[in-house]
């Protein structure tokens, strides 16, 4: 009767150890914050051991020594590493300094055999050096005295790790007692459960921030290929990320009850580095175009030659009408050439885009167009067609042909970003993305998307590209604006309802643009 009972004893017992490893396994591969998962496979196997202490160490990178990750010892109230703050404590070294398996610190023999090691009591035992937990014992009045260290190998069945626990105790008593073998067979267990967890979430990790790195690779691209853009992803993705953590902070007001979780943040983040990525089709001359002549090379050195000849028909003239004694026609022609100097002076102010030209200049344009020259006996104007239609862009330098090109980059940025198979969690990236030049009255690109149908993350971006272009100080075809001028600009777009006015009035309150602004200056300096 008394074996039965034992029997059932037994096997309530196992039961119950494969139901907490279960539970055990669930929980691991439910979590993803790396430092709580180091945290919790420490805690789960003092507590199914009745250990009072622990370390968990991880692998380096380089496999030649052994990392403190988490230090727990109930007794004495000590909890370091994991979200307990940095450890300080040198690595184990996996090698001596003759370069020989380091067999004396436990731990690293672990990690070099592979083995587990239960001892019984630490201060008498052999093959081992145990002065550093004697002088720990020391300082601070505590007896080491049972040890259970056991390697965790992942599913490739390398060792990443060692987990080691100590001073086990009895349930009744509270007496600290040898780790029994069942111990040591569920230790073993859970630090298998635990190698493949803490490997999953790595890799995880290790993919998010390889898809994160390669994003701002191609973004970086992107703006290196055209020397005036350089670094207006990244102030873009700066003052973005700057904006979404201040709402995050608000408590009142609009935004008070708007959160962006951690995975939103990191959604916004790439979004925000990926803004422009259609530019990558974009051709170099648009991009480039710092004047409004501009090709392969700027046209206005052709308007200049004409210039030149045409003067040199008149001084012609002007020295035959001298020699002829001809009334006033030197005078006249004289007259005429200081007239082409201040026309052709016009032309290379309006070449550079930097004013808007208004009716008036686009008239004087044309009637300086219409001027005649000679050339190998034929007489053509001073000014071809396309010189005329360029030189009367009335913004920037731009025409609208190249515009249209420049604009449909939020187009292609929507196109090349909605064919790529983002995680769940991101889906929203291209959306984001490319509506950073629409407003909120629908009048902008490439969609003409209304308040109500654009992303409170879309309107986030736009209005960190907005600044960041009024600002920026790398464009040939416009003069940087202050701060002053550029938020006037900004608070007009906000009246004709282009921008977001509760993200303006953030920008303002917060002084984003300020911290922004002295940041950069900065930046700039430790460039120099």
């Amino acid at each position: 009767m008394i074996k039965n009972e034992e029997k059932m004893f037994g096997a309530s017992a196992c039961n119950d150890h494969i139901k907490s490893m279960i539970k055990i396994g669930v929980a691991l591969s439910g979590e993803k914050n790396i430092d709580r998962l180091l945290e919790m496979i420490l805690n789960e196997a003092s507590k199914f051991t009745n250990a009072d202490g622990g370390t968990l160490y991880i692998m380096s990178d380089d496999e030649t020594e052994l990392l403190f990750a988490i230090i727990q010892n109930d007794s004495l109230g000590v909890r370091m590493g994991g979200t307990g703050g940095k450890i300080t404590w040198p690595a184990v070294k996996l090698k001596n300094i003759d370069d020989s398996p380091n067999h004396s610190n436990v731990s690293a023999y672990v990690a070099i055999s592979g083995e587990a090691v239960n001892i019984a009591d630490v201060y008498d035992t052999d093959g081992f050096n145990f002065e550093g937990t004697k002088k720990f014992d020391q300082d601070n009045g505590y007896r080491s005295q049972s040890m259970l260290v056991v390697p965790m190998r992942d599913h490739e069945n390398e060792i990443i790790g060692v987990l080691q626990l100590l001073n086990a105790q009895d349930q009744a008593t509270g007496a600290v007692v040898s780790f029994s073998l069942e111990s040591q067979e569920m230790t073993l267990s859970l630090a298998s459960q635990a190698a493949v967890a803490l490997t999953n979430n790595r890799l995880i990790s290790d993919l998010g921030n390889l898809l994160e790195s390669f994003i701002k690779t191609i973004a970086t691209a992107v703006d290196e290929k055209s020397p005036y853009t350089g670094g207006h992803v990244r102030r873009v993705a700066q003052l973005t990320m700057t904006i979404a953590d201040k709402i995050n902070k608000k408590n009142v007001g609009p935004f008070a009850s708007v959160k962006f979780s951690e995975d939103q943040m990191r959604e916004l983040r790439m979004a925000a580095w990926l803004h422009d990525v259609g530019k990558i089709t974009t051709p170099e001359h648009v991009v480039d175009k710092s004047t409004k002549l501009e090709k392969v090379y700027d046209r206005i050195t052709d308007v200049k030659t004409r210039f030149e000849l045409l003067k040199c028909e008149y001084q012609q003239a002007m020295r035959e009408a001298k020699n002829n004694e001809t009334g006033d026609l030197p005078e006249k022609m004289e007259r005429e050439i200081k007239i082409l100097d201040e026309e052709y002076h016009f032309l290379v102010k309006t070449n550079r885009g930097s004013e808007f030209a208004g009716d008036e200049m686009i008239e004087r344009i044309k009637k300086i167009g219409q001027r005649k020259w000679s050339a190998n006996g034929q007489i053509m104007p001073l000014l071809t067609e396309d010189e005329i239609y360029n030189l009367s862009v009335r913004r920037g330098t731009l025409n609208d042909e190249e515009r249209n090109i420049i604009n449909n980059h939020a187009a292609v940025s929507y196109k090349m970003l909605s064919e790529l198979p983002f995680p769940k969690k991101m889906r929203h990236i291209a959306d984001y993305a490319a509506a950073h030049h629409e407003k909120l009255d629908g009048t902008g690109y490439p969609l003409g998307l209304k308040a109500d149908q654009l992303f409170l993350q879309s309107r986030i971006i736009a209005i960190a590209d907005i600044f960041e272009a009024l600002t920026a100080k790398d464009r040939p075809y416009k003069k940087d604006k202050t701060i002053a001028e550029s938020l006037k600009i900004m608070e007009s777009m906000v009246k004709d309802k282009h921008i977001d006015p509760d993200l303006f009035e953030l920008f303002i309150q917060e002084k984003i643009y300020e911290n922004y602004m002295l940041q950069e200056f900065e930046l700039q300096q430790e460039d120099k």
